[in-house]
């Protein structure tokens, strides 16, 4: 009978075998960036990578997700692994979809890559046959929480609800027989060495925001306008005012950005929508920054005569991470390294 150790050291094995693979996987996701729920090439090649490994995958979930899953020789709890199918629009980059800007710039084709090679791993090795429960390969759209207007339009058509692909799944009821998850993420952060376990997560809402002013002739009649950018722009300088108040410990972040700023130079601008997040460690400290970020939003509006429109979605909840899942994870993780020889 293998040990835990002996399976494990199996895996990595069948890991190492199918390395190959899993990189021009990884390397394909890569060359072919996607938006949030929008992500049908990708999810097509994971489907094709589970059918192809056995599994029955089921897809278009929350539109493109994929869910893959295996049974162990007796009874247990359901661990999920995730990996997120979506890029970020990132002008500039250098392997961005010219049509979209979509790049993968935040690693989530290394994350689909490591799903897959781990389905790969586990598969290969039939380490099944010794282990209980189920485990659930599931690739997970829209985790990026950009391209808001559009997803509004869905949520407002009845195509979403929540804006985000896992708060969607869990809605749809994809997630209720998951005891367990847990997935992986590149960091830029060279002190994480080569792999760590972050304590938590910042949560966030998102905000859609409109100013109302008044379009008039920029050269022959600005006196009859009001401008609505520069309601914003005291908006903005109003929100930068209060970061000081933000307390170290709540590691608030707000960056809002305007998506629509003005349709002709020489028109005073009538309308500006601006999206941002409120970031935060809490709940708590998310509203009360929210709070603050809404009073500076209406002080650009009052300052310049303007109306100010602000619509505030859910996004996602603080992420604290289990210390008990943290362990297995160093525990396998070290394990991993040992396997292949490298230096920790």
């Amino acid at each position: 009978m293998p040990t835990r150790d002996d399976v494990k050291r199996a895996v990595c094995e069948a890991i190492d075998r199918n390395a190959e693979r899993v990189i021009a996987l990884g390397e394909a996701i890569r060359r072919q960036p996607e938006l949030g729920f929008k992500e049908f090439k990708t999810a097509r090649l994971v489907e094709e990578t589970f059918t192809s490994l056995g599994l029955k995958p089921r897809g278009g979930l929350a539109m493109t997700g994929v869910r893959a899953e295996a049974k162990g020789a007796k009874e247990g709890p359901t661990f999920a692994l995730l990996g997120e199918l979506d890029g970020l629009v990132v002008a500039g980059h250098p392997i961005a979809d010219p049509q979209t800007g979509a790049a993968h710039a935040c690693g989530h084709n290394a994350q689909i890559a490591g799903l897959l090679g781990a389905a790969m791993g586990l598969l290969g090795a039939n380490a099944f046959d010794h282990l209980a429960g189920r485990v659930v390969f599931f690739a997970v759209p829209a985790e990026e929480y950009g391209d808001v207007a559009w997803r509004v339009e869905q949520s407002r058509t009845g195509k979403l609800e929540f804006l985000g692909g896992k708060p969607e799944l869990m809605r749809l009821g994809h997630f209720d027989d998951v005891d367990l998850a847990m997935m992986i993420h590149t960091t830029p952060q060279p002190e994480m060495k080569k792999a760590g376990v972050s304590a938590s997560n910042n949560g966030c809402i998102v905000k859609t925001v409109r100013y109302i002013g008044r379009a008039s002739h920029a050269g022959g009649a600005p006196h009859l306008g009001i401008n609505a950018l520069y309601a914003a722009n005291i908006g903005l300088m109003a929100i930068n005012a209060v970061r000081e108040t933000f307390r170290d410990e709540d590691s608030i972040r707000v960056h809002p950005i305007i998506t629509h700023g003005g349709s002709q130079v020489n028109v005073i601008p009538g309308e500006v929508r601006m999206e941002t997040y409120v970031r935060g460690k809490t709940v708590e400290a998310i509203l009360e920054a929210n709070t603050r970020v809404d009073r500076a939003l209406r002080a650009g509006a009052l300052a310049l005569g303007a109306k100010v429109e602000i619509e505030t979605l859910p996004g996602y909840l603080p992420l604290f991470n289990h210390p008990g899942m943290a362990r297995h994870f160093k525990s396998a993780t070290a394990l991993l390294l040992k396997c292949r020889a490298i230096p920790g």
